[in-house]
């Protein structure tokens, strides 16, 4: 059985900031990168912890995220847009120099978009909708990815996993967030289940001919399946018009075509919406966060569990403790902090 060790969230910070400075990426790059990764190792969301590091570090040694980019808030075009072009970098940074004007604007308008164009993202949404709620505000975040999920009634890949979340501020509580793939599952899970030998649940996916399959190699060869059939292929699509067609950015087929691969991080745009509850309820009845907890307190007293409560506690005892890693994982990091770029193909 692999062993365990307990490392202090602000010590994989360092280390994960360092390994990116080896591979040549920038202080904005590294930090914000950094940033994401330990939040999905501190939250126990392997699938985007650690785990992405390398798909990252093999993007930047293809050529096909710059290493060095450094995000630029564009001129001011419409009142209720901002824009920030990543300049072919990550998406993080791009998001992080972005939020204090998206907030800004939200609140002024009531609403606002933040467009992120020219990026690579390879992280989970929930960090930038719960630094969304942390301005009192909702948020809806969304993006394409690459051509790895099947539509509805097809039988090959056309759609990206396509994520999208959202984001609701409670007082003096976590808040109300969700996040998921539009596909049945991420490809990250899919992934993992290959490294870990593990059969794939039945409906994840279907193989090169176009049947269904619970081998995950079988399934990266073939296509993924939307969640809920021609509804979630549906919401897929909605989230290719806004989040590439709309945005002047790339779709998952135009961003497939462009990589030639599925083992590097994708290239594209991201599409954030921030809501000021206060401004939209503004006249009407009650307060917009009150009645919110009524809802949240009638779900909760069904037996329900509020979505990303486990992501919580597992934060919470990271926070309290450490973030558990197993000896494989910290001899990963070892390994990638020595050997740089050098250690991916």
């Amino acid at each position: 059985m692999d062993a365990t060790i307990i490392m202090p969230i602000g010590t994989l910070h360092e280390h994960v900031e360092a390994i990116f400075r080896k591979a040549g990426l920038n202080d904005i790059q590294s930090a914000a990168l950094a940033r994401v990764i330990v939040a999905g190792e501190r939250d126990a969301c392997k699938s985007h912890g650690i785990y992405r590091i390398e798909g990252a570090l093999r993007t930047v040694k293809a050529g096909k995220v710059k290493p060095d980019a450094v995000p630029e808030l564009m001129p001011r075009e419409h009142g209720a847009i901002v824009r920030v072009n990543a300049r072919h970098g990550f998406a993080n940074p791009a998001f992080e120099l972005g939020l204090p004007v998206l907030a800004e604007r939200a609140r002024v308008s009531g609403i606002a978009a933040l467009v992120i164009n020219d990026c690579t993202h390879f992280s989970a949404l929930w960090p930038e909708v719960e630094a969304i709620t942390v301005h009192g505000l909702a948020g809806l975040a969304m993006c394409p990815s690459y051509s790895t999920v099947a539509p509805a009634g097809g039988n090959k890949p056309l759609l990206g996993t396509n994520p999208f979340a959202f984001g609701w501020p409670r007082a003096g509580k976590d808040p109300y967030v969700f996040d998921f793939a539009t596909s049945v599952a991420a490809r990250g899970e899919i992934e993992l289940h290959r490294r870990a030998g593990k059969a794939l649940p039945e409906g994840w996916a279907i193989d090169a001919q176009g049947n269904l399959t619970t081998d995950p190699e079988a399934a990266l060869a073939g296509a993924m399946l939307p969640f809920g059939g021609h509804k979630g292929s549906a919401i897929s699509t909605m989230i290719e018009l806004l989040a590439g067609v709309m945005i002047g950015d790339l779709t998952s087929p135009e961003v497939l075509d462009y990589l030639g691969t599925t083992t590097l991080a994708p290239p594209h745009g991201e599409l954030i919406i921030a809501f000021s509850p206060e401004a939209f309820a503004a006249g009407r009845p009650g307060n917009p966060f009150e009645r919110a907890e009524v809802l949240f307190d009638a779900i909760v007293d069904q037996g329900a569990r509020l979505p990303s409560l486990r992501r919580y506690v597992a934060r919470a005892k990271s926070q309290a403790e450490g973030i558990t890693l197993t000896a494989s994982e910290t001899e990963q990091l070892e390994r990638l902090l020595a050997l740089g770029l050098d250690a991916v193909s």
